[in-house]
């Protein structure tokens, strides 16, 4: 093998390595590092109100005691989803605290009773869209 060859096939295999580091860091900073997670839930035909009650009566309550911190909610102010939309953001401290809440509240006894009451009579959430971020280094919500 050549020296320019030799030195090429170092130069690349030095790059990949480099790279997978990179990658692996970077994964690792997202495991390990806050997220936010935003949540858009969208209620079934004239439930909005019903899921509001479920978050202000139970739902936030349970949240905490789950280890999840409240950022925000919010409703569109489009006509469109004005009526069935419920738009939240929670903030972890990893993706790994994340899912780790998200699965005790699943588990969580009192949840189990309230989603069961509030859809005694049929569902009241047709769907729901979450999304998990980090912020930018130069977002004021850090």
């Amino acid at each position: 093998m050549s020296k320019i060859s030799k030195t090429v096939g170092f130069s690349l295999l030095s790059l990949i390595i480099g790279l997978s580091a990179g990658i692996f860091a970077s994964s690792s900073a997202q495991e390990t590092g806050k997220v936010f997670e935003l949540r858009i839930y969208t209620a079934t035909p004239g439930n909005l109100e019903n899921l509001h009650a479920r978050f202000r009566d139970h739902t936030i309550r349970i949240f905490e005691n789950n280890g999840m911190k409240i950022v925000g909610f919010w409703s569109p102010t489009s006509e469109e989803d004005a009526d069935d939309t419920l738009i939240y953001v929670l903030e972890h401290a990893s993706q790994e605290a994340a899912n780790a809440s998200w699965q005790a509240f699943g588990q969580d006894p009192e949840w189990k009773t309230v989603s069961d009451a509030s859809n005694a009579n049929g569902p009241i959430l047709a769907g729901v869209e979450r999304r998990y971020m980090t912020a930018t280094d130069y977002s004021p919500l850090k």
